[in-house]
């Protein structure tokens, strides 16, 4: 009988309480029993409105009509024709905005959870499969992906199943990307993204680690090396500061610096070699997920306090609501319409080169009310005259975006890049302004979803396939 609640079934989760001091994942995930009720909500809708909110066009109706047959393999298999990353985007892809919000049982009631079954069935593939990944008869072409991140996997694990010779050239130690030096492991665990890591492995996709294209090869060695095309998919990792003054104190780090200390150096260890902090009041700056994965990490952390400072409203916060509301439940303050001026501090005697790099002692906040639209529809924040106050905090995280590294722009002739330093692509293909080269990602959008990123490799395998068969 089809299952006509109008809500969903609900995710099992650890209690604030308890999440709030430790680094497991929060939510447990659904039950064999729970995914099969939650799978009977789908009406199996003939037009399949869900698929058009996909990035990567996963057939959502027959996955889940494999789930209501409790044939949990066969609704992996369904997954994974479309997507190389299904237990990473079950769980971080913004699936209310996407696939879900185009869910005719959204109409009257809350959307199937298809986020929630994807990661039911990816975990449950991890879990119970025994065989290997199919390799494809080799098609004799070489391609070099440069960039382990979501989108350069996908791109990778699109051109291994066509029989492509895929090389993928990650600069960390670690292959994964924003999946493992961004996220931390409360919303998405490290295992997760090795086993994904390890199916695309055991496709024939071969992982070079520690190795900085533009520095150790340069795109143009690449080709020289015998690689007929080259897909560029290596993230924005340049972090955006403000510009207010005391921004060079101690205590004051790019959320791209604070979570990769936590998530790759270990920074969650007792008596860690690269600690962060211990204890005190910590403000992060912005409102999007990062922003909520920067404040929720320094909580566990062992933060004292933690801000979340926005300068706009609740409306307009971007961050995902189901982030925003277990910040909020773990105890997280929500500073909106404020904006720091300045970040206080003392000197450091002790440091030879320069006694102003000193330490953190507080931050200084406007008060803001909400104007006119920006040319986004944004309303436009304005100062509040007189409205000056002191946060009392010892550490500032700054979350207002990213841009692309220019390292390979740089090193690559006839690869241009707009003026916020994205590489130009064809949107259709990804083709560059460089013969033979693909981009996609946050390298060419700066700061966005995984699962936009991972649109954006299948869309480049697709056009490498048409390129190199010529």
């Amino acid at each position: 009988m089809p299952n006509m609640s109008l809500k969903k079934n609900p995710m099992p989760s650890q209690a604030p309480e308890v999440r709030a001091h430790n680094f497991d994942e929060v939510a447990l995930g659904y039950t064999e029993e729970m995914a099969i009720d939650e799978a009977l909500r789908c009406l199996n809708c003939k037009h399949m409105p869900c698929v058009s909110g996909c990035p990567v066009n996963v057939h959502i109706p027959e996955f889940i009509a494999k789930i209501r047959e409790g044939d949990f393999e066969g609704a992996y298999q369904i997954i994974h024709q479309s997507s190389s990353l299904p237990a990473v985007c079950g769980r971080v892809c913004p699936q209310e905005v996407q696939c879900e919000s185009k869910c005719v049982r959204g109409i009257k009631g809350e959307p199937v959870g298809i986020g929630r079954l994807e990661r039911f069935v990816a975990d449950w593939h991890n879990a119970h499969a025994e065989e290997s990944p199919v390799v494809a008869p080799s098609n004799g072409h070489k391609v070099a992906v440069v960039g382990a991140g979501p989108s350069g996997l996908t791109c990778a694990g699109d051109l291994a199943k066509k029989g492509y010779a895929v090389t993928v050239f990650e600069a960390l130690h670690a292959p994964g990307g924003v999946l493992v030096y961004g996220i931390p492991e409360f919303r998405l665990p490290k295992a997760i993204v090795r086993k994904e890591v390890e199916n695309l492995v055991a496709m024939g996709v071969d992982m070079k680690t520690n190795m900085v294209i533009g520095k150790t090869l340069t795109v143009d060695e690449l080709f020289e090396s015998g690689y007929e095309a080259v897909f560029i998919g290596s993230g924005a990792g340049l972090p955006n500061f403000m510009g207010i003054p005391g921004e060079s104190y101690k205590g004051v780090y790019s959320a791209n610096e604070f979570l990769t200390r936590s998530n790759l150096m270990k920074a969650y260890q007792d008596n860690p070699i690269t600690p962060i902090m211990k204890g005190g009041n910590v403000a992060v700056i912005g409102g999007g997920n990062v922003a909520m994965d920067a404040a929720r990490t320094a909580l566990r952390l062992g933060a004292d306090h933690v801000y979340i400072v926005y300068r706009r409203s609740m409306d307009e916060l971007p961050a995902r609501r189901e982030e925003v509301e277990h910040a909020m439940e773990e105890g997280i303050e929500f500073k909106l319409l404020h904006n720091p001026v300045e970040i206080l501090g003392y000197e450091n005697p002790d440091d030879r080169r320069d006694p102003k790099n000193g330490f953190v002692t507080g931050m200084k906040c406007i008060r803001m009310e909400l104007g006119e639209p920006d040319e986004r529809g944004r309303r436009r924040p304005i100062p509040v005259e007189e409205s000056e106050f002191v946060l009392d905090v010892d550490t500032v995280i700054m979350s207002i975006g990213t841009s692309p590294n220019p390292l390979i722009k740089m090193t690559t002739a006839g690869l241009e890049v707009n003026g916020r330093g994205g590489i130009i692509v064809e949107e259709a293909t990804g083709a560059t302004t460089k013969e033979g080269v693909y981009a996609g990602g946050d390298a060419v959008t700066g700061a966005a979803t995984v699962i936009s990123a991972m649109g954006a490799g299948k869309i480049a395998a697709k056009a490498i396939d048409e390129y190199l068969s010529k």
